[in-house]
């Protein structure tokens, strides 16, 4: 599942943030708009265009876990971890969302459906656990709305 970069669109991203103050967290996220995900052949010309070492650019990818290395599954199923959330049960909700989803945070199914991502306060706080789906809000998720919620996404292709 290897995605063809359009180094040129990159380029181009580049060039129109790089001026400005602090450029680097504007031009990955006007990158991450565009592509999904930071792909690795970027980094060499972000830290050029930037007077950055590679290493800079790549911290602070991976210090933000907003901030993809790999593309993002069909769907992206985000958990509030935040702490009304936990108290109403998120952290029985994101084991059971690992086990359905077979896998973990930061991390793709293996067919490519879902990537699974925690957040930390999707303004739910009353009505939690919640979560986001692509950018669909669910509040009050049970187990069971869980697994309809995702059952939809898959039949919705």
């Amino acid at each position: 599942m290897h995605q063809i970069v359009d180094m040129d669109n990159i380029a181009s991203l580049i060039a129109a943030q790089k001026t400005l103050p602090g450029a680097l967290l504007p031009i990955l996220h006007a990158i991450q708009e565009s592509a999904g995900y930071i792909p690795a052949e970027s980094v060499p010309l972000i830290a050029q265009e930037l007077n950055l070492s590679r290493a800079e650019v790549h911290g602070v990818i991976s210090f933000y876990h907003y901030f993809r290395q790999q593309p993002a599954g069909r769907h992206v199923v985000q958990i509030c971890r935040a702490e009304a959330c936990q108290a109403r049960g998120s952290a029985a909700l994101e084991a059971h969302a690992k086990a359905v989803l077979e896998c973990d945070f930061h991390a793709t199914t293996k067919d490519g459906e879902f990537s699974l991502e925690p957040v930390y306060c999707l303004g739910q706080c009353a009505c939690g656990p919640a979560i986001m789906i692509d950018d669909e809000l669910h509040a009050r998720v049970s187990h069971g709305k869980l697994n309809r919620l995702l059952q939809a996404k898959r039949g919705a292709q």
